[in-house]
């Protein structure tokens, strides 16, 4: 029997019950003394047990067999994906690279993960990896778990199916998925081939932002979050479970899928989201607002106000500000910005930033619209609205300094004359006489 689709329930951060066999789920207790079915309870915790209600995180599945049931883990030496983000100097310089190339091999989704930056470690238990991956098979008879953080996971070309243990998660470009920690799973390409994003969260969990003077509606709504319905796999083989430990990977055999839970009840779970859904939130008036109201998802760190990562989203929006330099003003930051681009144009790009590149602008490092961007906005006809279309950019913001990795520097796809698109920038300084 093979993980099926069965649709998906609404809302982020609710409490959830599913069951792909009537009657799988214990009434009025959690770890009764025989589940139904022959199955074992088992609890995953996302958060300490004694974490506040309103943060704690975990959820009961109800499984053929325990996820303790496999063979002893060795370690797998993979250079491409890991969590060395260096201890050496960090270039002030802005960093872009064009779309990671498809590859010629056979590669899977998870052979196909290449690190780009990141800041802090698993061990700390704060920062990020951020990550790219360009794949052309499917994970058959493969399975993974990251230990060291939640992945928040971004396609740009072609369609994922994500198969978790707590269901499918039918994924295309323009939504997101999200995997918590722990969480085993395997990736399926649909089209073929794809390609994409994926932010490694080694703080605490994404959730919503507060809204503050917003009011109870707008950016992202709770109500449009889905988490699977319970799909298990009843499938026997020589198969593999890979897992991401403290930065490195290992490897153990294992005889069964492990994505075979039978029903599942919590809040603890897989998610995705359609971007597209997003209400976007802007001025009517005059001036560019802050990048914080594009705000969709955030880790939030131990100092108020201050995020570990803020995943902020640019889309298809109206721009009718007066007497207004319309496009992302020139500017530097406390916080450091990677941003890759899903779908059509940047605004303040003209050219050189493409579907599936990326760019690094570190903590006070100047960046702002290239040269044609800001010529044409400063002649703009401010009496009519603009309206942005067919885009989708987005950017992984950190409170810490995000640290390239020798491969990203190093690769034959970074965009080694990057500085030249403000080059063009020319001396408007007239005082009076």
């Amino acid at each position: 029997m093979s993980v099926k689709s069965n649709g998906y329930q609404s809302g982020f951060g609710n409490e959830f019950a599913t069951e792909a066999l009537p009657g799988t789920l214990p009434v009025g207790r959690n770890s009764p003394q025989r589940v139904a079915h022959g199955l074992y309870a088992e609890q995953l915790s996302g958060t300490a047990f004694t974490a506040p209600r309103s943060e704690n995180r975990r959820s009961w599945l109800y499984r053929i067999r325990p996820a303790a049931m496999h063979g002893r883990f060795e370690l797998i030496q993979q250079p491409r994906l890991h969590s060395r983000f260096g201890d050496g100097p960090v270039t002030p310089d802005q960093l872009r690279w064009n779309p990671m190339p498809m590859p010629e091999a056979a590669t899977d989704f998870l052979d196909g993960l290449f690190t780009m930056a990141g800041n802090g470690s698993p061990a700390a238990q704060h920062g990020i990896g951020v990550h790219v991956y360009a794949a052309n098979r499917d994970m058959d008879g493969r399975y993974f778990y990251d230990a060291d953080g939640e992945l928040l996971v971004l396609p740009q070309e072609g369609r994922l199916r994500i198969a978790t243990e707590m269901g499918v998660l039918e994924v295309e470009p323009q939504e997101i998925a999200v995997i918590p920690r722990g969480v085993r799973f395997s990736v399926a390409l649909p089209d073929g081939q794809a390609r994409g994003y994926v932010c490694e969260n080694f703080g605490a969990s994404l959730k919503l932002p507060d809204l503050g003077p917003i009011g109870s509606n707008g950016l992202a709504n709770p109500r449009d979050f889905l988490a699977p319905n319970a799909a298990f796999e009843d499938r026997e083989g020589d198969f593999e479970l890979v897992a991401k430990f403290q930065g490195h990977l290992w490897r153990a055999a294992i005889g069964h899928s492990p994505l075979d839970v039978v029903a599942w009840h919590g809040n603890y779970t897989p998610y995705k989201y359609d971007l597209r859904r997003f209400n976007t939130i802007g001025s009517i008036s005059y001036d560019h607002p802050d990048p914080s109201i594009f705000l969709v998802l955030h880790s939030p760190s131990d100092t108020p106000g201050t995020s570990n990562l803020d995943f902020v989203i640019f889309p298809p929006r109206w721009l009718v500000a007066q007497d207004t330099f319309r496009p992302p003003w020139f500017h530097r930051n406390i916080a450091s910005e990677f941003m890759g681009l899903i779908h059509g144009v940047y605004d303040a790009k003209a050219d050189g930033f493409s579907p599936g590149g990326a760019s690094l602008h570190n903590s006070m490092t100047g960046h702002g619209p290239d040269a044609a961007t800001f010529e044409k906005a400063s002649a703009a006809d401010l009496s009519r609205p603009d309206v942005i279309e067919g885009t989708m950019a987005f950017m992984f913001e950190s409170r810490a300094v995000i640290r390239p990795t020798a491969q990203a520097l190093e690769a034959a796809h970074r965009q080694r004359d990057y500085q030249a698109c403000w080059a063009g920038l020319g001396k408007h300084f007239a005082p009076p006489a």
